[in-house]
């Protein structure tokens, strides 16, 4: 009687433990060469508008993948892009200034250390899912650093699906 007790048992464990494991979610995750690829695209892109940039690609825990500066793009473009990444993996939207509120609803959180409140910073999503973002720090005005990290994921839309 022992044993058969002890056999339901094992069969009803093994039986929760695969369903267990047949709900894990699928993760995606945002390889060297796909980060290389979109840092070396914005890049380009900003280097034939003449502006001389840094381009920081991280993953989905903010950790860098590929920082790219060109020759002749300052010291503080490289901190200012990190601090567009961790703006943009942080609020889970490019970095810069939020669209107001509609009413009733309240006021955007207000800038967290280590961010900065500039355009820049594009997450880099699988579907609805963030797995890393690329920042550009340098051209005269965020509005064109965005323009040329959205061309380095347009380079990669591909594989992100």
């Amino acid at each position: 009687m022992k044993i058969k007790s002890f056999m339901l048992m094992m069969v009803g464990a093994a039986a929760l433990s695969t369903n267990a494991f047949a709900q894990l979610p699928n993760s995606k995750v945002l390889t060297m060469d796909v980060a290389l690829t979109i840092a070396q695209e914005a890049l380009n892109n900003c280097k034939a508008s003449g502006y001389k940039v840094t381009v920081l690609v991280v993953d989905g825990l903010n950790a860098p993948k590929a920082l790219l500066r060109d020759d002749g793009a300052t010291a503080a473009t490289t901190e200012v892009a990190k601090m567009k990444a961790t703006a943009t993996m942080l609020y889970n939207r490019p970095s810069g200034p939020a669209q107001p509120p509609p009413p009733g609803q309240a006021a955007p959180p207000a800038t967290i250390a280590g961010t900065i409140n500039a355009q820049g910073g594009v997450p880099i999503k699988v579907g609805d899912v963030t797995i890393g973002a690329v920042s550009v720090s340098g051209a005269p005005g965020g509005d064109k650093d965005a323009v040329c990290a959205n061309a380095g994921i347009a380079k990669v839309a591909e594989k992100l699906k």
